[in-house]
This record gives structure tokens, C-alpha cells and sequence, in this order.
């Protein structure tokens, strides 16, 4: 005997769930020294690629006479929109490493700027990764990471 399904059955058992995103709740701040060079960390919840982009504009002017202003932000609920800058950097040592970060916490509508004073001591470039992943885990660690339904 086979058993008949008809519609009402199936919106009965059907179960809409909603998507969910991981952000952070408040912006966050922290310092990572290594070898004399200062690296500070921001991260600031944001929506949309205006936000972000003035929240660089405002760390660049804040902090004007640093040597470099390396960022990485997701957007959307799958992660889809995205970018890196390594700000004068070797390619692939600053802006990789911090988007690393965002990946590995799973987070996204964050933006983290790292801002590095140059302390006369150059890192290399495997230094220069470590570095900025580590400034970037720091800040990303002191943020409230937090679960919003979209």
C-alpha cells in the first residue's frame, strides 16, 4: 500500500529556518608590537561598503602619519563581497592574513583596519603575515562576537 502526500501534508512539515550571520556587536580596538613596529587594530560592525569606506577615511586622517593602513571586510550573509588592501605592503602580507581572521571566526559586516607604525626594523614578509594575522586574531578577540538573524 502506498501512502498518498498531498500539499497540506508538506507545508505542515516543512520548517523555514533563518538564516543567521556571525558579527560583532561594538567596535573593538588592540595593540600587537613586534621588533620595535607598532600595529593597531580596529574592528567596527558595518552594512555596507559607504560605512567602511568612511571608517578608513577616518582612521587614515586619525592616523595620518603611520606608514601603512591595511584593512579586509566581509559583507552578506554568505560572505560573497569582499576585499583585502595591503596599503603599500608586499602583496598578500597584510590584507590576506586579516581576512584569514574574519574566515576562520566565520564572521561577516565586519571590517578590520590594521595600522602599523614602523618601528626601523623590517619583519620580512613571512613576519609582516604573522604580524598582521596576530593583530588581526587580537582585535577580532576582544570583540563581542555575536549571532544576528537575517
Amino acid at each position: 500500500m502506498t501512502e498518498q502526500i498531498t500539499c497540506k501534508d508538506v507545508a505542515r512539515n516543512v520548517f523555514i529556518t533563518p538564516k543567521t550571520i556571525k558579527t560583532i556587536a561594538a567596535p573593538a580596538e588592540a595593540i600587537y608590537k613586534e621588533k620595535r613596529s607598532k600595529f593597531l587594530a580596529f574592528a567596527y560592525p558595518v552594512k555596507n561598503e559607504a560605512e567602511i569606506k568612511e571608517k578608513i577615511a577616518f582612521l587614515k586622517k586619525k592616523y595620518h602619519d603611520a606608514r601603512h593602513h591595511c584593512y579586509a571586510y566581509t559583507l552578506g550573509t554568505d560572505r560573497s563581497s569582499y576585499r583585502m588592501n595591503d596599503d603599500g605592503e608586499p602583496s598578500g602580507t597584510a590584507g590576506r592574513p586579516i581576512h584569514g581572521q574574519l574566515l576562520s571566526k566565520e564572521l561577516t559586516n565586519v571590517l578590520v583596519v590594521v595600522v602599523r607604525y614602523f618601528g626601523g626594523v623590517k619583519l620580512g614578509t613571512g613576519g609582516l603575515r604573522v604580524a598582521y594575522k596576530l593583530a588581526a586574531k587580537e582585535v577580532l578577540d576582544y570583540a563581542i562576537i555575536i549571532t544576528k538573524s537575517v
